[in-house]
């Protein structure tokens, strides 16, 4: 396993949903404490800056999983939860789940009522979330107390980073978004070797998948000139998606955001993006994403309006407990944004919005 590899295991074995982000929040910060000046805002978002004048370059990633927390605990023992991001019914049933307790991690697995005794007609239908449950081996809500489990215990997907038999292509959960949060890093790491003619801040947002909640206050700490948003996009390459839906391919290359539900891009600034991938030869693909949204919304209405731009490296299966990314896409990704941030300049940045 290379330094990539294990930094990327690292990043996404780590744990923390949305409001629940103390155990990557604590990694993240140990990979950046040497890049800058490192401070959090009160929800909990990182902040590194790094030393320079010029335009303020904000880089953001959001460290928050999708995941879930107990809602209740029946008084046979089972646990049911509310879900924190999106999570679609039909990806939950028979995975395994850890539940973050005072005592420690206890796990469980989602389950449902067995396929033997539904009829016909309910065989028919999907499962929805009300009808599951976690089940921890206990027979008693007395058992649960006892293991630990209290209501509002946060509950993550038990899930390892695997390279697989394509040996460019890793699986694992958290992608979304530990990939945009990777990106964050070696982009200021970079910076830290090369400095550029303006002031280079990463940022890794809380509480995304829940509202964008850390980069609307992020955004007031950092006051920025410019904004470039780091995520994990929706690879299309899969069956069922067709070319007019998606054209968005793993190992395709970074991937510029046209168009989301809450935000278009600076044209200036993505026209900037899209001309530097060409000028270095970069692999680059488009996406449109009409029913989500990103960091971006609430970063590029910051005060009187921030030139923002979102750069995705796609991920197949995203909400899930099992995302695959391909390794060119990430390196790629990497390189178009250091050369974009060393682009942006006073003159360029004025120019954005002239």
């Amino acid at each position: 396993m290379d330094q990539t590899e294990q930094f990327l295991k690292t990043l996404t074995e780590a744990h923390g949903i949305p409001g629940y982000e103390n155990e990557i929040r604590a990694v993240l910060r140990e990979y950046m404490r040497p890049l800058g000046t490192l401070t959090q805002d009160k929800l909990g978002s990182l902040i590194c800056r790094q030393a320079g004048e010029g335009p303020k370059i904000m880089l953001a990633g959001h460290m928050d999983e999708i995941g879930f927390m107990v809602a209740n605990i029946t008084k046979e023992g089972f646990l049911k939860f509310q879900p924190l991001g999106g999570w679609w019914d039909q990806v939950l049933l028979g995975h395994r789940v850890i539940i973050k307790t005072h005592k420690g991690d206890v796990i469980g697995v989602i389950g449902a009522k067995p396929p033997h005794m539904l009829s016909s007609e309910e065989r028919n239908k999907v499962v929805t979330k009300k009808e599951m449950y976690i089940d921890i081996g206990a027979t008693s809500k007395e058992e649960v107390t006892t293991a630990g489990v209290r209501m509002g215990d946060p509950i993550v997907p038990q899930s390892e980073f695997v390279v697989l038999a394509n040996p460019k292509t890793y699986l694992a959960k958290a992608f979304d978004n530990r990939i945009g949060c990777a990106v964050v890093i070696d982009t200021l790491r970079h910076f830290q070797a090369t400095p550029p003619s303006n002031q280079v801040i990463g940022v890794q947002t809380v509480m995304e998948e829940v509202g964008i909640r850390g980069a609307t206050t992020s955004v007031y700490a950092v006051n920025p000139d410019v904004a470039i948003i780091l995520e994990s996009d929706i690879a299309g390459d899969v069956p069922g998606i067709e070319e007019d839906e998606s054209s968005v391919k793993l190992g395709g290359g970074p991937s510029v955001l046209l168009f989301d539900a809450r935000m278009i891009p600076n044209i200036k600034l993505r026209d900037l993006v899209i001309d530097t991938a060409v000028s270095l030869d970069i692999p680059h693909q488009f996406s449109l994403i009409a029913g989500g949204a990103t960091d971006g919304a609430a970063i590029h209405l910051h005060a009187t309006g921030v030139p923002t731009v979102v750069i995705g490296v796609p991920a197949r299966h995203i909400h899930s407990h099992g995302a695959i990314i391909h390794r060119n896409d990430y390196d790629n990704a990497v390189k178009l944004v250091t050369a974009v941030v060393a682009k942006l300049d006073a003159a360029a940045v004025a120019d954005l919005t002239a």
